[in-house]
């Protein structure tokens, strides 16, 4: 018998909350939010073709889906507390959501979210989650906040994910473990909440990197009313990345997108305190430059050169693929 959409939903998205006051099954989600607490909200929509391939494994699917929303959250600082899924199905495929669903929940008990409502309807494959968290006043991490002669880090390493398209687009060769590595990083992203939370009071400015290091460092540079420079060669990158073409890893590390790292500015004094918040978070931060009261982006190379950065840019959602 072909399921229903709520029979759909009792079957595998329909759980009991801990944390939220009333979850799945009413026409609103009633949230507690604990006294002196703000609520920080954002949203992603994730389109077959566009965001991910056809061919992902879909509890990897289910992984991200909810990982991207997650890094939203990590780069407020916020702690991550109940979301929403909405999903647009070209037919009600148990092979699909089970493994789905599998995934998406392991990471909401990972991070001690719940799934409080949604909705699902036919249509080509979509994925629509709203997250929900909280952060002290005053206390949230934010894009405008960077200031001249702060230090720039970032976390964990960049262009794994970019690598991994390159692969899929048949632009790079990545054999067995190497390809496996890279479609990981791809595929299931690590959110940085702990990093997040663990830099509130130290780093002055943050953003999570989705769409690659130039283009959301920039939103950080106009919304903060700052430039900055890179240091080319401090960029972390993994092994496999540094075994590449030069050309090919610039690429990667500047424009890659889909690296979910958190890229943060933070005053010089607070250098110990940052490198205590990774230690904490059990992640690598790197400093990869700073910030200037001069406007715009310089990015030096190893021998200190300034890389032309024109025709440079993140991913955009109404550009060409």
């Amino acid at each position: 018998m072909a399921l229903g959409e709520f029979a759909l939903i009792d079957r595998f998205f329909r759980r009991p909350v801990q944390r939220a006051a009333l979850g799945v099954g009413d026409d609103c989600a009633l949230l507690r939010v604990r006294p002196g607490l703000q609520l920080a909200v954002s949203t992603d929509l994730l389109v077959e073709g566009r965001h991910f391939l056809s061919t992902v494994d879909p509890a990897r699917l289910g992984h991200k889906s909810l990982a991207v929303n997650l890094s939203d959250l990590a780069a407020s600082g916020a702690e991550p507390l109940a979301f929403t899924l909405s999903l647009a199905l070209p037919r009600a495929d148990e092979a699909f959501l089970a493994p789905f669903a599998r995934g998406l929940l392991a990471l909401a008990d990972e991070h001690g979210i719940e799934l409080v409502g949604g909705d699902t309807t036919a249509g080509p494959l979509t994925i629509g989650i709203t997250v929900f968290g909280e952060v002290p006043p005053g206390e949230a991490l934010l894009r405008s906040g960077a200031r001249p002669g702060d230090a720039l880090w970032v976390s964990g390493t960049l262009g794994d994910a970019r690598l991994a398209l390159e692969a899929f687009r048949g632009t790079v060769a990545l054999a067995g473990e190497g390809f496996e590595q890279a479609r990981r990083a791809m595929e299931t992203p690590t959110p940085r909440v702990a990093l997040g939370r663990a830099l509130r009071g130290v780093a002055s400015a943050a953003i999570d990197l989705s769409d690659g290091l130039l283009g959301d460092l920039g939103h950080v540079l106009a919304r903060s009313g700052v430039g900055a420079e890179l240091d080319e060669a401090a960029l972390p990158r993994s092994a496999l990345l540094a075994a590449q073409p030069a050309a090919l890893q610039r690429t990667c590390l500047l424009a890659g997108g889909d690296d979910y790292e958190l890229l943060f500015a933070a005053p010089e004094s607070h250098a110990q305190g940052v490198r205590a918040a990774g230690a904490a978070a059990g992640v690598a931060v790197t400093r990869i430059g700073r910030i200037t009261a001069e406007p715009g982006l310089v990015v030096r190379d190893a021998q200190g050169a300034a890389l032309n950065l024109r025709g440079w840019r993140g991913f955009d959602h109404f550009a060409a693929p």
